[in-house]
C-alpha cells in the first residue's frame, strides 16, 4: 500500500507571515518539522504541497535543495491540492499533516498511521482529531484516495475546499471514520498549544528547541 504523507505548506500567513521559513535551532521551522516526521517508523514518501503563487517559489527551491518531492497547486483550494498531489504520486491513501507542527510527536504519527495500516479496508478516514485529545500541534489525518476523490468531486462549500477534510468527517453516515485518543484518557487539546500560528507560539517553540533539542539534529538527505 502506497501511503503518501503530504505537508501542506505556503509562505503567506495572515497571522505569522513566512512562519515555515523562520529560523529554528540550527535550521528553519520546515526542515526541523521534516526531521521529526522522518523519525516516525510508519512514514514512507513525504511530499510538500505548496501553491502556484510566486512567493512560494522559495518553498519549491528549498524542496529541490534538500531533495524532497513537492507539488504546486491551488492557493486556497487545499482539497484539490491534496487530491492532485495524491494522484501525482500514485497514493492509495494520503496522510495530511499541516506545516505548523514543528513539535509533532513521531510516536503519535506512528499510532495513527499504524492503526490505519492494520485494517485499511475498514477506514475511509482515520485521525486523532475527532474528537481531539492530544496537545494542539499533533494533527495527523489519514484519508483513502477513494474517500478523498469523493470529497473532491462533491464538496462545494469554501470551508470544505479550504480545509480539505470537513466534507468527510462531517458525514459519518457516508464514510467509515476512526479516531485515536490520548493514551492517558485525558483531553489535552485545549490545555497545551504546540502549534505555530502566532509570534508567542514561535517564541515558545524556539525556547524548547534551544533548551531541550540536540544542537545538530539533521536527517534530511
Amino acid at each position: 500500500m502506497n501511503i503518501v504523507t503530504i505537508i501542506q505548506t505556503r509562505t503567506a500567513s495572515t497571522r505569522l507571515n513566512r512562519k515555515v521559513l523562520l529560523p529554528l535551532g540550527d535550521s528553519i521551522v520546515l526542515i526541523k518539522m521534516l526531521e521529526r516526521i522522518r523519525l516516525a517508523n510508519t512514514i514512507d514518501k513525504i511530499v510538500i504541497a505548496t501553491t502556484t503563487n510566486p512567493e512560494d517559489d522559495e518553498i519549491a527551491y528549498l524542496c529541490e535543495l534538500i531533495g524532497i518531492d513537492y507539488y504546486r497547486g491551488h492557493p486556497t483550494d487545499c482539497l484539490d491540492r491534496h487530491y492532485q498531489a495524491g494522484k501525482k504520486f500514485k497514493a492509495d491513501a494520503i496522510v495530511k499533516i499541516p506545516s505548523d507542527c514543528p513539535l509533532i510527536d513521531p510516536a503519535i504519527i506512528d499510532k495513527v498511521i499504524g492503526n490505519y495500516r492494520e485494517n485499511p479496508d475498514s477506514w475511509d478516514y482515520y485521525s486523532n482529531l475527532h474528537p481531539a485529545s492530544y496537545p494542539d500541534g499533533n494533527d495527523v489525518e489519514v484519508i483513502s484516495m477513494s474517500a478523498l476523490e469523493r470529497a473532491w468531486f462533491n464538496a462545494d462549500k469554501d470551508f470544505e475546499r479550504e480545509h480539505t477534510t470537513p466534507y468527510i468527517w462531517e458525514r459519518p453516515d457516508e464514510f467509515n471514520i476512526g479516531n485515536v485518543s490520548c493514551e492517558t484518557g485525558e483531553d489535552y487539546s485545549d490545555s497545551y498549544r504546540w502549534t505555530l500560528d502566532y509570534i508567542e507560539d514561535y517564541n515558545l517553540i524556539k525556547l524548547i528547541f534551544c533548551n531541550l533539542y540536540k544542537k545538530y539534529y539533521w536527517f534530511i538527505e
